[in-house]
């Protein structure tokens, strides 16, 4: 069974890492859903700007740096995913800290690597 995975720091832009990742997921056949700044569609997954309270979310992949995460910390534990993934340039020492206190993983990845290397 396939997992849910959030993408935070969502991007309407096709040269951003994270629309690249909503298209990769979305072939991989991976449930995707999307909070951004801009509402919009990339591959057919609709862009919320805001932090919609999703169900079953079981990775939460970041796009923000450490400075915006802030404003997410409690919407990212409220969600309880298993995992987030902190890809190049949003690693954050204050978030791993309070992702263990909720027993949430976290790993500093990429996700688009994880995918085309079938890590996923």
């Amino acid at each position: 069974m396939k997992k849910k995975t959030l993408v935070l720091g969502a991007s309407l832009n096709p040269a951003r890492y994270s629309n690249l990742a909503i298209n990769r997921l979305v072939k991989h056949d991976q449930p995707t859903v999307a909070v951004g700044l801009r509402e919009g569609k990339v591959e057919g997954v609709e862009i919320k700007t805001e932090k919609y309270p999703y169900e079953d979310v079981d990775t939460v992949t970041l796009y923000l740096n450490a400075k915006r995460q802030k404003e997410y910390y409690d919407y990212i534990i409220s969600l309880q995913p298993d995992r987030v993934i902190f890809n190049p340039g949003t690693e954050n020492p204050e978030l791993y800290d309070l992702l263990r206190e909720n027993g949430i993983d976290y790993e500093n990845a990429c996700t688009l690597v994880m995918l085309s290397s079938h890590q996923y």
